[in-house]
């Protein structure tokens, strides 16, 4: 099998796609993001990384915290929208629909309370990367709607119905395929736990 070369660009596929809400004084605003991922379990951390000239790289600036709201299939059009569209000339929050959740842990940002799932951010560190503004978050607090639990305290994100981001498209994610481990588990364990996930 051959390689064709190309010029060097983000391909990394498939990514996360987030809803970035954000907030400082009066103003609130999402916009769309797919330059995102973890980068610390302890303590967590998550970054996102903005162009400065977005309205939302002010207001995360200033207020040194944001929201990754997670994209459900449903909200998927919906993302797209905050996406194209420039919190500077329209109300997202009105155009969409969509409910500002006060975030406990935070003082400007809301989550989006119909996301299926929310990590509230501190910045704890910016850097200026070129054409990006990288903002690392330490999550302090995470939101889960009630459907996504099952009984024992497990989250079950299938439920989601979450999408990623992949090269400009967004795509659902289909019937999991495997589990962590799943490569040396056991034949009694493999065959139980694909079972589970399935449903």
């Amino acid at each position: 099998m051959s390689f064709l070369q190309v010029k060097p660009g983000t391909l990394l596929s498939p990514t996360p796609v987030v809803m970035v809400s954000c907030g400082m004084d009066e103003h609130i605003n999402i916009m769309t993001a797919a330059w995102v991922g973890t980068v610390n379990s302890t303590p967590p951390m998550v970054s996102v990384s903005i162009r400065p000239n977005r309205w939302s790289y002010g207001l995360v600036h200033r207020s040194g915290e944001f929201v990754l709201n997670l994209v459900s299939r449903e909200l998927a059009q919906k993302t797209d929208y905050c996406g194209v569209k420039s919190g500077r000339d329209i109300n997202k929050w009105e155009a969409c629909g969509f409910t500002p959740h006060k975030v406990s842990a935070l003082t400007y940002a809301p989550a989006i309370a119909q996301a299926p799932a929310f990590l509230a951010c501190k910045v704890v560190s910016e850097q200026d990367l070129g054409s990006h503004i990288m903002f690392i978050g330490e999550i302090v607090d995470i939101g889960l709607q009630e459907h996504l639990w099952e009984d024992g305290g497990k989250i079950d994100l299938k439920k989601a119905d979450l999408v990623a981001y992949c090269h400009g498209e967004y795509v659902p994610l289909e019937e999991p395929m495997g589990f962590f481990g799943y490569s040396v588990a056991k034949p009694d364990v493999l065959e139980r736990r694909m079972r589970e996930m399935r449903g």
